[in-house]
């Protein structure tokens, strides 16, 4: 049975609401997937110089890069003793690797001789020595060979181990921190360590990586995943399937946003139009954006049935005959929505069960106008199957679009479309005339959270 719709709240888009879209699903919700805490943080501006500022972003590298949780790579990437994979942050760098233990450990990529990177590709390799003289450390960071001893007498006997940063793990994912004394991981994370075990990241492999540098600064770049509306005039073509400007955003913790956005519903923009539920499946397929892995077999909508629902049955259907999991009980919105959480300061993580993307931004070495994005796809292991390789990572030219990686899928044109914006936000706020950028009260408050974060940590 329908329920009526909220009470309408002055800070939010006058059409329904995530949750009134929620209560009209086929199945039962989440409790983990209604709306949150959506505390008052205000509404002043911030000034245009923290993005173009390279005093303000040398004070980010020291308080915030090497200070924070960063997520450096999938375990599936190094499933083996001897695995390595290399992390690279501003002009930090480090060899995150699985040691002859099993364990997981990251390593300053810098020979403690004169300071060469040991390795330069990723790899897998028993023993980290150094091409420039020789100089050796065990797997497990140990000191293992100096072709020089003789000449060392400051290292005979037990020379130094190799350097590590903090390493955690959560849901397949390995993270690194540079500051030895950080909090667990766990803090960080706090509320999405639950949220998401229904999601089974954990029992996830990658189907796609691809990257490409963006000619403004990281913030620029991540604000630009971290809102909705701006669909009305980037991503028109969505609208007939995406409530877009009333998505829910919710502020989890200090370090967890998110934004739910309902698929198979008809925009607020396109209020007054026609849009049958015909009209805006086969807008959803065409797009190829989450459901375009999953087309059905007709574009024709049940006579009686919205679009939601038919794209959810669709996608659970298809899902299960791909991968031999049932989802006959997950909830619509688990099916086919846009659910992105974020972890400050540069990672989003899609939840539910077919669109399992992961966004990660971070400067493009000490470029503060510049930032690499990166992209992940994720599927679950089939059942009963032995898990399946990642597929290797994809850095992207200057000059080739995301439309080039076909295994985006739809994304990349939505991705494209994105990019048209940000170098233009870049150069805007270098000649903007008030020197202030401003935000949105609920729509935007995800983006202000960061900057409150920001602050946080550039004042300590």
């Amino acid at each position: 049975m329908n329920k009526p719709m909220r009470e309408f709240r002055a800070d939010r888009h006058p059409a329904e609401s995530y949750e009134d879209i929620l209560d009209r699903d086929t199945r039962e919700v989440p409790l983990i997937m209604r709306e949150g805490p959506v505390p008052d943080i205000g509404t002043e501006p911030i000034a245009a110089s923290r993005y173009t500022s390279r005093e303000f972003f040398e004070r980010e590298v020291a308080r915030v890069w090497l200070k924070t949780w960063q997520m450096a790579c999938r375990e599936e990437d190094i499933p083996n003793p001897g695995d390595y994979t290399i992390y690279d942050l501003v002009d930090k760098s480090l060899i995150v690797t699985r040691s002859p233990s099993g364990d997981i450990k990251a390593f300053y990529n810098s020979c403690l001789h004169r300071g060469r990177k040991l390795v330069t590709l990723n790899g897998c390799k028993s023993e980290f020595r150094c091409p420039f003289h020789g100089m050796t450390w065990t797997g497990d960071g140990a000191f293992k060979e100096n072709p020089i001893e003789w000449d060392f007498p400051q290292w005979q006997g037990s020379g130094p181990r190799l350097p590590e940063a903090k390493v955690g793990t959560w849901a397949g994912f390995v993270f690194v921190n540079f500051d030895r004394e950080a909090a667990p991981l766990d803090e960080t994370l706090g509320p999405i360590v639950g949220h998401f075990t229904r999601w089974r990241l954990d029992d996830s492999y990658t189907v796609a990586h691809v990257g490409k540098i963006i000619r403004a600064n990281w913030k620029v770049v991540a604000e630009a995943f971290m809102e909705s509306h701006h669909s009305v005039t980037t991503h028109p073509q969505i609208l007939p399937f995406i409530a877009d400007v009333n998505s829910q955003y919710d502020i989890l913790s200090d370090y967890i946003t998110r934004q739910f956005s309902a698929i198979g519903v008809v925009s607020p923009y396109l209020a007054g139009q026609t849009v049958t539920p015909t009209d805006s499946y086969r807008a959803m397929v065409m797009q190829g954006g989450g459901m375009g892995a999953y087309e059905a077999s007709s574009l024709v909508v049940p006579e009686g049935e919205t679009a939601r629902a038919y794209a959810a049955e669709q996608a659970r259907q298809a899902l299960s005959s791909e991968d031999g999991h049932d989802y006959s009980q997950c909830s619509d919105a688990e099916m086919v929505d846009s659910l992105l959480y974020n972890v400050w300061p540069n990672m989003s993580f899609w939840a539910g069960h077919t669109q399992k993307f992961i966004y990660r931004w971070r400067p493009n070495g000490r470029d503060h106008e510049s930032t690499l994005m990166e992209v992940w796809i994720l599927k679950r292991v089939p059942k009963n199957r032995p898990r399946p390789a990642p597929t290797a990572f994809r850095m992207l030219s200057d000059d080739e679009a995301w439309t080039t990686a076909e295994e985006l899928g739809g994304l990349a044109a939505v991705f494209d479309q994105d990019m048209s914006n940000l170098q233009f936000v870049q150069e805007g706020l270098h000649s903007s005339g008030t020197g202030l950028v401003n935000f949105g009260r609920y729509s935007e408050m995800r983006i202000r959270k960061l900057h409150h974060m920001l602050d946080r940590y550039m004042n300590n």
